[in-house]
């Protein structure tokens, strides 16, 4: 009899560990979205610093980052443990901001010259080869900057992967959560410390002697940049169809009347249906960008 029991117990175990896994790799696809753009601004956050202290900020940012999970964890299991309703609106709050960061990324883009853009970057390279320069205050600044960054983004991880298993239970949700968030800030840092890297890894390679080793080198010099470039890019368009998937699954006549194109246009539908979260996500974002400044305006003229 204790056996059986003990074999039902570890069988019980096995099954809410199997579920748990499959539904932390659903949420996980669902929050993917977003690590792109959470990927590239942090990535961003720590350029201009010194070659020798990369890895040190990118570990500040880091340990900042899992006290924000601290944080955040908890306070969503709350929400969903005894204000579950407030799940979907935050939701939606949190697809429409991530719209309006995107639209705002598009907005900079072009409404400043790539000149502007130019002489930024010159003043930040002087800033940082000049020994005059207090540079403790500068990565304080930096690893601020990116904590902040990191708060907001993993805010929206968290509740996009508690909306995704809204339906299970408290303990269930509590492992999918907690797993998630382990999982990006270690997938997350660990990529950000690998890309702010690359160049010194391709400088070190093309000071060798073998031929094979001095190719790679200049192949991750020249990548790095593009890199950063494209994880920029590949962030922007994922913040648009994430928020706006968010935003329109959210209001059941949009959501439908997306499915039923997606639907009709198979066996592309879920390109279908990307695209038009996309599109939404821009109209979103740029309706959320246009109240802001409207408000921005009202108080600073108040």
């Amino acid at each position: 009899m204790a056996g059986s029991s003990l074999l039902m117990l570890l069988d019980d175990i096995a099954t809410v560990l199997d579920d748990v896994a499959v539904m932390t790799k659903v949420a996980a696809k669902k929050t993917a979205g977003v690590l792109g753009d959470d990927l590239a601004l942090n990535a961003q956050q720590v350029q201009g610093i010194r070659a020798e202290r990369e890895l040190p900020v990118v570990w500040a940012v880091a340990k900042g980052s899992a006290v924000n999970k601290l944080i955040l964890v908890p306070a969503a299991l709350l929400i969903s443990a005894f204000v579950p309703w407030l799940i979907i609106p935050l939701l939606m709050i949190g697809g429409a901001y991530l719209c309006f960061e995107g639209f705002e990324k598009l907005a900079h883009k072009f409404l400043h010259s790539k000149d502007e853009d130019k002489e930024h970057r010159k003043e930040l390279i002087k800033a940082v080869a000049n020994p005059a320069v207090d540079m403790v205050a500068f990565e304080k600044e930096k690893i601020k900057g990116a904590v902040r960054t990191d708060f907001i983004l993993s805010a929206e991880i968290i509740v996009i992967a508690l909306g995704t298993v809204a339906a299970a239970t408290f303990a269930k949700q509590a492992a999918v959560v907690v797993s998630i968030a382990i999982l990006m800030t270690i997938g997350v840092y660990g990529l950000v410390a690998l890309i702010v890297k690359l160049d010194d890894m391709g400088a070190h390679l093309c000071k060798q002697q073998n031929a094979t080793a001095q190719f790679l080198g200049n192949l991750l010099l020249a990548a790095a940049p593009r890199l950063m470039k494209l994880l920029s890019v590949l962030g922007t368009a994922a913040m648009f169809m994430v928020g706006g998937g968010i935003v329109t699954h959210s209001i059941p006549v949009i959501h439908h009347w997306i499915e039923h194109i997606a639907t009709n246009t198979q066996p592309v539908g879920w390109l279908t249906s990307s695209v038009l979260n996309g599109l939404a996500g821009v109209v979103i974002g740029a309706l959320v960008l246009a109240v802001v400044t409207l408000v921005s305006k009202f108080f600073r003229k108040n």
